[in-house]
Protein backbone atom coordinates (compact mmCIF):
# COMPACT_ATOMS: atom_id res chain seq x y z
CA UNK A 1 0.00 0.00 0.00
CA UNK A 2 2.75 2.72 0.78
CA UNK A 3 3.83 2.18 -2.91
CA UNK A 4 0.83 3.34 -4.04
CA UNK A 5 1.43 7.41 -4.06
CA UNK A 6 4.56 9.12 -4.75
CA UNK A 7 6.01 10.66 -1.83
CA UNK A 8 8.67 11.74 1.06
CA UNK A 9 9.23 11.58 4.43
CA UNK A 10 11.45 12.98 6.83
CA UNK A 11 10.96 12.38 11.02
CA UNK A 12 11.03 14.73 13.25
CA UNK A 13 13.81 15.94 15.55
CA UNK A 14 11.91 15.68 18.70
CA UNK A 15 10.24 12.20 19.28
CA UNK A 16 7.06 13.84 20.52
CA UNK A 17 6.78 15.91 17.53
CA UNK A 18 3.40 15.87 14.84
CA UNK A 19 3.96 14.45 11.67
CA UNK A 20 2.67 16.76 9.16
CA UNK A 21 0.97 14.76 5.99
CA UNK A 22 1.61 17.78 3.39
CA UNK A 23 -1.25 17.91 0.43
CA UNK A 24 -0.61 20.00 -2.36
CA UNK A 25 -2.65 22.34 -4.68
CA UNK A 26 -3.50 21.23 -8.33
CA UNK A 27 -0.21 20.87 -10.36
CA UNK A 28 2.04 20.47 -7.13
CA UNK A 29 4.24 17.99 -6.28
CA UNK A 30 5.10 16.14 -2.79
CA UNK A 31 8.05 18.85 -2.04
CA UNK A 32 5.80 22.09 -2.66
CA UNK A 33 4.51 22.45 1.02
CA UNK A 34 7.90 21.54 2.99
CA UNK A 35 8.99 24.77 3.14
CA UNK A 36 5.61 25.80 4.91
CA UNK A 37 5.80 22.69 7.43
CA UNK A 38 9.12 23.73 8.32
CA UNK A 39 8.01 27.12 9.40
CA UNK A 40 4.90 26.30 10.86
CA UNK A 41 5.95 23.16 12.98
CA UNK A 42 9.98 23.34 13.28
CA UNK A 43 10.94 19.96 13.96
CA UNK A 44 7.74 18.28 13.59
CA UNK A 45 7.93 14.72 11.08
CA UNK A 46 7.26 15.69 7.20
CA UNK A 47 5.18 13.28 4.81
CA UNK A 48 4.17 15.00 1.24
CA UNK A 49 2.22 12.93 -0.68
CA UNK A 50 1.98 13.52 -4.62
CA UNK A 51 -2.11 13.34 -5.72
CA UNK A 52 -2.50 10.47 -7.87
CA UNK A 53 -5.16 11.96 -10.73
CA UNK A 54 -3.65 14.00 -13.85
CA UNK A 55 -5.44 17.02 -15.15
CA UNK A 56 -3.55 18.07 -18.11
CA UNK A 57 -0.91 17.21 -16.77
CA UNK A 58 -1.10 18.38 -13.33
CA UNK A 59 -1.42 16.30 -10.18
CA UNK A 60 -4.50 16.77 -8.40
CA UNK A 61 -5.73 14.43 -5.62
CA UNK A 62 -9.34 13.76 -6.91
CA UNK A 63 -11.02 14.57 -10.83
CA UNK A 64 -13.14 17.27 -11.14
CA UNK A 65 -15.92 17.95 -13.97
CA UNK A 66 -15.14 21.59 -13.40
CA UNK A 67 -13.74 24.16 -11.66
CA UNK A 68 -15.13 23.69 -7.92
CA UNK A 69 -17.64 20.88 -9.03
CA UNK A 70 -16.11 18.09 -7.82
CA UNK A 71 -16.25 14.36 -9.02
CA UNK A 72 -17.87 13.02 -5.94
CA UNK A 73 -17.44 8.73 -6.36
CA UNK A 74 -13.78 9.64 -7.68
CA UNK A 75 -13.28 11.32 -4.58
CA UNK A 76 -14.89 8.88 -2.20
CA UNK A 77 -12.66 6.59 -3.52
CA UNK A 78 -9.47 8.87 -3.63
CA UNK A 79 -9.95 9.89 -0.18
CA UNK A 80 -10.52 5.87 1.23
CA UNK A 81 -7.00 5.85 -0.76
CA UNK A 82 -5.08 8.36 0.77
CA UNK A 83 -6.45 7.18 4.50
CA UNK A 84 -5.17 3.69 3.66
CA UNK A 85 -2.01 5.53 2.56
CA UNK A 86 -1.27 7.19 5.75
CA UNK A 87 -2.30 4.13 7.45
CA UNK A 88 0.41 2.48 5.79
CA UNK A 89 2.98 4.72 6.04
CA UNK A 90 2.54 4.86 9.43
CA UNK A 91 3.66 1.53 10.08
CA UNK A 92 6.55 1.64 7.57
CA UNK A 93 8.30 4.60 9.04
CA UNK A 94 7.38 3.76 12.34
CA UNK A 95 5.84 7.47 13.26
CA UNK A 96 2.56 7.85 15.79
CA UNK A 97 -0.75 7.35 13.67
CA UNK A 98 -2.96 9.34 16.47
CA UNK A 99 -0.02 12.32 16.41
CA UNK A 100 -0.74 13.18 12.22
CA UNK A 101 -2.02 16.61 11.38
CA UNK A 102 -3.16 17.32 8.02
CA UNK A 103 -1.66 20.54 5.84
CA UNK A 104 -3.17 21.16 2.88
CA UNK A 105 -3.58 23.99 -0.18
CA UNK A 106 -6.66 24.26 -2.28
CA UNK A 107 -7.20 20.73 -3.69
CA UNK A 108 -5.15 19.48 -1.12
CA UNK A 109 -7.19 20.83 1.34
CA UNK A 110 -10.20 19.71 0.26
CA UNK A 111 -8.97 16.20 0.24
CA UNK A 112 -8.13 16.82 4.00
CA UNK A 113 -11.37 18.46 4.41
CA UNK A 114 -13.10 15.10 3.09
CA UNK A 115 -10.78 12.74 5.17
CA UNK A 116 -12.21 14.66 8.34
CA UNK A 117 -15.64 14.21 7.10
CA UNK A 118 -15.43 11.00 6.65
CA UNK A 119 -13.40 9.94 9.91
CA UNK A 120 -13.51 11.39 13.19
CA UNK A 121 -9.74 10.30 14.59
CA UNK A 122 -8.25 10.67 11.11
CA UNK A 123 -6.10 13.37 12.69
CA UNK A 124 -4.90 15.29 15.51
CA UNK A 125 -5.66 18.33 13.70
CA UNK A 126 -5.59 20.61 10.72
CA UNK A 127 -4.54 23.43 8.52
CA UNK A 128 -6.62 24.17 5.36
CA UNK A 129 -5.68 27.01 3.18
CA UNK A 130 -8.35 27.73 0.62
CA UNK A 131 -10.36 24.76 1.17
CA UNK A 132 -14.06 24.26 -0.29
CA UNK A 133 -16.74 21.96 0.89
CA UNK A 134 -15.56 18.61 -0.05
CA UNK A 135 -18.81 16.80 0.12
CA UNK A 136 -22.56 18.12 0.90
CA UNK A 137 -25.68 15.74 2.74
CA UNK A 138 -23.08 14.05 4.72
CA UNK A 139 -23.66 13.35 7.90
CA UNK A 140 -20.45 14.64 9.73
CA UNK A 141 -18.54 12.56 12.53
CA UNK A 142 -17.95 13.64 16.14
CA UNK A 143 -15.01 15.82 15.73
CA UNK A 144 -14.97 17.03 19.53
CA UNK A 145 -11.82 18.92 20.30
CA UNK A 146 -10.75 18.91 16.47
CA UNK A 147 -8.36 21.91 15.98
CA UNK A 148 -8.70 23.28 13.19
CA UNK A 149 -6.97 26.29 11.05
CA UNK A 150 -8.69 27.67 7.77
CA UNK A 151 -6.97 30.07 6.03
CA UNK A 152 -8.87 32.46 3.43
CA UNK A 153 -9.56 34.88 0.97
CA UNK A 154 -12.16 37.76 1.19
CA UNK A 155 -11.39 38.04 -2.71
CA UNK A 156 -10.87 34.28 -3.68
CA UNK A 157 -11.84 34.15 -7.25
CA UNK A 158 -12.19 30.41 -6.66
CA UNK A 159 -13.54 29.64 -2.85
CA UNK A 160 -16.70 32.29 -2.79
CA UNK A 161 -16.45 33.63 0.70
CA UNK A 162 -20.19 31.98 1.77
CA UNK A 163 -18.48 28.53 0.61
CA UNK A 164 -15.58 29.07 3.45
CA UNK A 165 -17.80 29.87 6.26
CA UNK A 166 -20.24 27.23 5.19
CA UNK A 167 -17.24 24.66 6.01
CA UNK A 168 -16.08 26.59 8.96
CA UNK A 169 -19.85 25.82 10.41
CA UNK A 170 -20.24 22.26 9.29
CA UNK A 171 -16.99 21.51 11.12
CA UNK A 172 -17.90 23.53 13.94
CA UNK A 173 -21.35 22.13 14.62
CA UNK A 174 -19.86 18.85 14.42
CA UNK A 175 -17.56 19.69 17.58
CA UNK A 176 -14.85 20.53 15.59
CA UNK A 177 -12.73 23.74 16.94
CA UNK A 178 -12.03 26.27 14.15
CA UNK A 179 -9.80 29.64 13.87
CA UNK A 180 -10.54 31.21 10.35
CA UNK A 181 -7.74 33.71 9.03
CA UNK A 182 -9.00 35.84 6.37
CA UNK A 183 -6.87 37.89 3.65
CA UNK A 184 -7.72 39.81 0.43
CA UNK A 185 -4.92 37.94 -1.60
CA UNK A 186 -7.21 36.08 -4.13
CA UNK A 187 -6.33 32.57 -3.83
CA UNK A 188 -3.06 32.82 -3.35
CA UNK A 189 -1.14 31.28 -0.22
CA UNK A 190 0.94 34.54 1.49
CA UNK A 191 3.69 35.14 3.73
CA UNK A 192 1.24 36.03 6.12
CA UNK A 193 -1.42 33.57 6.24
CA UNK A 194 1.16 31.23 6.50
CA UNK A 195 2.62 33.14 9.72
CA UNK A 196 -0.82 33.09 10.80
CA UNK A 197 -1.15 29.51 10.47
CA UNK A 198 2.47 29.15 12.69
CA UNK A 199 1.23 31.26 14.98
CA UNK A 200 -2.01 29.26 15.21
CA UNK A 201 -0.07 25.94 15.80
CA UNK A 202 2.07 27.42 18.33
CA UNK A 203 -0.89 28.31 20.56
CA UNK A 204 -1.67 24.44 20.49
CA UNK A 205 1.18 22.86 21.94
Amino acid sequence: MINTMKHIYKAGSQPDAPTLLLLHGTGGTENDLVGLAEMIAPGAGILGVRGNVSENGMPRFFRRLAEGVFDEPDLIARTAELGAFIDAASVKYGFDRANVIALGYSNGANIAASLIFHQADVFKGAILHHPMVPLRGLELPDLKGLPVYIGAGENDPIVPKRETEELASLLSEAGATVHMHWERQGHQLTRTEAEAAAAWFASQA
